[in-house]
């Protein structure tokens, strides 16, 4: 009967810790605000690829410096991103980079009004937006920690994913119609408007950030950044991530980058049937946010993420199947959406909140940089390859190749540190080996 007892309590607990947040103002305001950004994301990313595909015309290498466009800036900004996020506040990095973001998409409606859209342009503005975007991700990522307690970062993730769930779903069922009704170029408006809101919401967050621990005379950025490398090598957790990032992020884009080519070319549908396609997508992140912590608490947080990425990998594996734009070819977009994004959403969940959890939070910055450049680089390498390998040897066996992929990253993460975790219990403090003094 006392056993009885102390679950029920527990259980009751847990409940009660959930609901925390929708008292937490702050948190509210920054759900917010990323919730509208998100939904103007979801229309805007679909845009642009029509966009390149429909009134640009791209081909398989021109959309594979497209999709390079969108990673190049990791490469070149990420570590140093993650230096300055941990150098000064994180609240302003975010609101910079919302007002940065509206001004670069605004020129493409702007450009087409005058019959002036180029792929040289289209190239360019995601190569500053995605350099925007970086210092954004970067920096809401290690912001997050700080806004809300150790206990209520994976609540947090979840919620957070779920408003991409839901905007995935509505923006994906607007976007094709609206580049229909609309065209490409106009669609991207929406998603510009989105940042201002967004930007807006941050700002009015009031809760004071505090300034970083100011740095030693020797802490030069090249120092920095290996503290920040040293953290991730030096914890097996984190190490294993950097591995997952590494070969989850190539496989990836071996489907990514083609995914829009295959659908519209390959099996001819037309951008409002997908658009509806892609909203199943975002019902199925939304179950995925909510299944996050009990498949985490049925499973144990490491082989929750081991069976998100495999089952992630087996979704990919229907779509070489489709042939043509019939109902049969339709139940397999539909259940690859249904499937993969659920799984996937479980995974990312995890990680995330595990990341935040085990990594002290003057190195929030360093450490989600080091692993978002290894994680792009990877994902930009598997770009261009998918942009050549879609030319030779076809669209489908490349998919089905990327989708393999990531039956390797799941296996490669079951044999790490990471695959053995059960519960919140283990995820102590790592070792600061190499951290700041």
């Amino acid at each position: 009967m006392h056993s009885n007892e102390t679950g029920n309590e527990s259980i009751g607990a847990a409940v009660r810790r959930r609901g925390v947040l929708f008292r937490h103002a702050d948190f509210m305001k920054l759900w917010t605000g990323e919730t509208v950004s998100l939904f103007g994301t979801r229309m805007g990313d679909v845009a642009i690829s029509f966009a390149a595909v429909i009134a640009l015309r791209a081909t398989p290498l021109q959309m594979g410096i497209l999709a390079a466009a969108r990673i190049a800036p990791t490469l070149a900004l990420s570590l140093f991103a993650g230096v300055w996020v941990d150098r000064i506040r994180r609240r302003p990095i975010l609101i910079g980079a919302d007002i940065g973001r509206f001004i670069v998409l605004g020129t493409i409606p702007i450009a087409a009004l005058f019959a002036a859209l180029t792929m040289t342009q289209l190239c360019a503005v995601i190569f500053a937006y995605s350099s925007l975007d970086l210092f954004f991700d970067v920096a809401y990522r290690s912001y997050l920690p700080s806004l809300v307690a150790p206990e209520d970062l994976l609540d947090a993730n979840s919620k957070l994913t779920a408003s991409a769930g839901v905007a995935e779903a509505g923006g994906f069922a607007l976007s094709g119609w609206l580049v229909e009704w609309l065209t490409a170029p106009f669609a991207i408006l929406i998603d510009a408007l989105s940042f201002l809101a967004s930007a807006l919401a941050i700002a009015l967050i009031r809760k004071p950030e505090l300034l970083p621990a100011p740095r030693t005379r020797d802490a030069g950025v090249s120092r920095e950044i290996a503290a920040g490398a040293c953290l991730i090598f030096s914890d097996g957790r984190l190490r294993a991530f950097g591995m997952i990032a590494i070969v989850g992020g190539f496989a990836n884009s071996l489907v990514s980058t083609l995914y829009m080519l295959f659908v519209v070319n390959a099996l001819g549908f037309r951008p409002g049937v997908l658009g509806v396609i892609f909203a199943v997508g975002g019902v199925s992140s939304l179950f995925g946010a909510l299944a996050a912590r009990k498949a985490a608490d049925t499973l144990g947080t490491g082989l929750a993420m081991v069976a998100g990425l495999a089952i992630e990998g087996l979704a990919y594996m229907l779509l070489p199947i489709a042939r043509g734009a019939g109902p049969g070819s339709v139940a397999l977009l539909v259940a690859q959406q249904l499937i993969g994004d659920s799984a996937a959403t479980v995974y990312f969940i995890n990680a995330v909140s595990l990341i935040q959890t085990i990594t002290p939070k003057p190195m929030l910055g360093r450490v989600n940089a080091s692993l978002r450049f290894v994680s792009l680089g990877s994902v930009l390498a598997g770009q261009l390859v998918a942009g050549f390998a879609g030319g030779l040897i076809g669209l489908r066996p490349t998919i089905a190749i990327g989708a393999a992929g990531l039956w390797v990253t799941a296996a490669l993460l079951g044999f790490s540190e990471v695959g053995s975790l059960t519960g919140m219990a283990e995820h102590a403090t790592p070792s600061v080996a190499g951290a700041d003094k």
